[in-house]
C-alpha cells in the first residue's frame, strides 16, 4: 500500500516560524529517502499556529530539494484564487519537475469570511455556483477548452499545454466526491476531519467514476492522523497533544495553541473534553508499528482507498520522524519505490 504525507507547517512548542518550516524541510526530504509516495501541503489563512498559507510556493521549495516524492497541494482552496493564476503556477512547477506535481484543489476557503474576502479582494459573498464556475475555468485553461467566443479563449496559461500536474479533489462530505467522480479526476477524502463518512464516499466514488482524459480508472485516497512508536503505550502517549488539540477544537477553545506534551499529559480532562475525545476517536490510528499496520490495511481495504495520507500531529521532531520511520519499515516503503 502507498503511503503519503499531508502537512500544515505547524508551529509546535514555542517553536518561530522559520523553525516551523525548517521542520517541514526536514520533514520532506526523510520522507523523499523513506519512499513516500506524496508530499502535500495544506492551505490555512489568519491561523496564528500555521505557517501553511501559500502550498504552491512550498510545494515549489520541498520538490526543488528532493529527487523522486510527488510534491503537491493539499489543497489549494478554490474560493481564494484566480483559476488563471492556480494553472501559470502548477504548470510552473509541473514544467520545473517534470512527473512529480500534484494538484489537490477544496472547495472551501481555509479561513474566515473575512479573510476570503480580502484574499479575493471582493467582499460579495462567494456563491456554490461561482466557485464551480472557478474550478471548471482551472480545468479549461489547463485544457485550452473554452467555449468559442469566450472571452479567455485566448489565453494561455503557459506556452505547453502539456504541462498539466496530476489533479485530486478534496472533500470531507459528498460534495468533493461528486466532483471528482464526474470529472474523472483522482480523490482525497479527509478522514481527520469526517472519519465516520469515509468509508461510504470513498466507495461512492468508486462506484460513480466517470473515465477521463485525467484518469481511466478511479484513484482515492484516505488522509488520517496516524501516531506511530516502537510500543502502543508510547504511540498513546506521544498522540497526547494532538488528542487534546482537537477535543479543545471540539469544545469551542480555539485560543490555545498546539499543546506540547508536558502540558497534555499534564492536563485533567474536563467533562466536555473528555466526550470530545471520546467522538474524535476515529480521526486517529495509534499504536505499534505492527498494530498501526493492521489498522491501516483493514480501513484502506473497507474504504478501498490505492493511498492512506498520513496527518502530521505530532508534536515532538524526533518522535514525529521516529512515527515515519516506523511506518516506512512496516510497509516496505523504499523496496517498493525502488522498484517503481
Amino acid at each position: 500500500m502507498k503511503l503519503s504525507i499531508l502537512d500544515l507547517a505547524t508551529i509546535y512548542n514555542d517553536e518561530t516560524p522559520s523553525q516551523s518550516l525548517q521542520n517541514s524541510t526536514e520533514l520532506v526530504k526523510l520522507a523523499d529517502r523513506l519512499g513516500y509516495t506524496r508530499y502535500w501541503f495544506a492551505e490555512h489563512h489568519n491561523a496564528t499556529f500555521q505557517m501553511s498559507t501559500s502550498p504552491d510556493l512550498l510545494s515549489a521549495h520541498a520538490a526543488a530539494l528532493t529527487k523522486n516524492i510527488r510534491i503537491g497541494s493539499g489543497g489549494i482552496m478554490i474560493p481564494n484564487h484566480s483559476p488563471l493564476k492556480v494553472v501559470e503556477n502548477f504548470s510552473i512547477l509541473e514544467a520545473l519537475h517534470p512527473g512529480r506535481i500534484d494538484l489537490g484543489m477544496g472547495r472551501a476557503s481555509g479561513t474566515d469570511g473575512i479573510t476570503n474576502a480580502a484574499l479575493r479582494n471582493n467582499h460579495e459573498p462567494l456563491t456554490g455556483e461561482a466557485m464551480m464556475n472557478q474550478l471548471m475555468e482551472i480545468f479549461a485553461f489547463f485544457n485550452r477548452e473554452f467555449p468559442e467566443g469566450h472571452p479567455y479563449q485566448n489565453i494561455n496559461a503557459s506556452p505547453d499545454p502539456s504541462l498539466r500536474p496530476e489533479i485530486f479533489m478534496l472533500g470531507s462530505s459528498d460534495g468533493g466526491m461528486q466532483i471528482a467522480s464526474q470529472l474523472g479526476v483522482g480523490f482525497a477524502f479527509a478522514g481527520q476531519i469526517n472519519p465516520d463518512w469515509a468509508v461510504s464516499m470513498l466507495k461512492k466514488y468508486r462506484e460513480n467514476f466517470n473515465a477521463s482524459q485525467y484518469l481511466a480508472q478511479p484513484y482515492s485516497m484516505l488522509s488520517i492522523i496516524v501516531i506511530c512508536a516502537d510500543t502502543d503505550e508510547e504511540a498513546g502517549d506521544i498522540a497526547g497533544p494532538a488528542e487534546l488539540q482537537w477535543a479543545r477544537w471540539m469544545t469551542g477553545q480555539y485560543k490555545y495553541g498546539p499543546p506540547t506534551l508536558e502540558e497534555a499529559r499534564a492536563h485533567k480532562y474536563t467533562k466536555e473534553e473528555t466526550l470530545a475525545r471520546e467522538q474524535n476517536k476515529n480521526k486517529f490510528i495509534i499504536g505499534s508499528a505492527e498494530s498501526v499496520k493492521k489498522q491501516l490495511e483493514q480501513i484502506a481495504k473497507e474504504a478501498e482507498v490505492d493511498e492512506i495520507m498520513v496527518a502530521n500531529m505530532i508534536t515532538d521532531k524526533e518522535a514525529r520522524h521516529k512515527s515515519y520511520s516506523l511506518l516506512a519499515e512496516a510497509f516496505n516503503l523504499s523496496a517498493s519505490a525502488e522498484s517503481i
